[in-house]
């Protein structure tokens, strides 16, 4: 969990630390593209939005799709009192390298002002036919998902101080997140095999 900033208690405020940082999580800006990058379609709908990650680690790119299949959006108890909740999650599809669920959250204090940043991850190891890349999975999966967590914490943090404008889709409808970032070399070929029409 990640501290971001305090604003002043109750809701939260329009342009303040939490519905920046919403805004933020939810274009999916605060990814390292060092260790993972995204491609979706916008616009579209949080809640059933299909994203393809593409995984990097030395010289090799891992394609693996996700899908959002929660948005939350409510008041629970936490470790100051009650305090106002947002975020979303996504399930791993077939051919992810694991299989799992992520959340995001950003958490408030209505009585302190305080705003968090929290991610939760459930997942075990997907099969994985090929022995060299079960191996390495085996060997640095755990290691690169932690860094990717801590990066993910700081980056959102950084980006709070100058946030990037509302993501631009490229000609063929994509936004590429984060922020700035290129096409992935077989992403294009991918995204048309996946989805047809495109």
């Amino acid at each position: 969990m990640l501290e971001l900033g305090a604003e002043a208690p109750g809701e939260p405020e329009p342009d303040g630390v939490f519905r920046t940082a919403q805004a933020l999580v939810n274009h999916y800006e605060f990814s390292d593209p060092a260790i993972l990058r995204a491609a979706f379609r916008h616009p579209a709908d949080l809640v059933g939005r299909d994203m393809l990650l593409e995984a990097r680690f030395l010289v090799l790119r891992f394609l693996m799709g996700v899908r959002i299949t929660a948005e939350h959006d409510e008041i629970r108890t936490g470790p100051d009192g009650p305090e106002r909740v947002i975020g979303w999650s996504y399930e791993t599809l077939r051919g992810h390298l694991e299989q799992g669920r992520l959340t995001y959250e950003l958490a408030k204090s209505l009585e302190t002002g305080r705003v968090r940043f929290r991610i939760e991850a459930y997942s075990r190891r997907a099969p994985i036919p090929n022995p060299i890349l079960r191996l390495g999975f085996r060997l640095f999966g755990r290691r690169t998902q932690l860094r990717f967590y801590r990066q993910a914490q700081a980056r959102l943090n950084r980006l709070l101080q100058s946030p990037p404008g509302p993501p631009r889709p490229g000609p063929d409808g994509l936004v590429r997140a984060p922020s700035g970032v290129e096409p992935g070399r077989f992403e294009s070929f991918t995204l048309r095999i996946a989805h047809p029409g495109a």
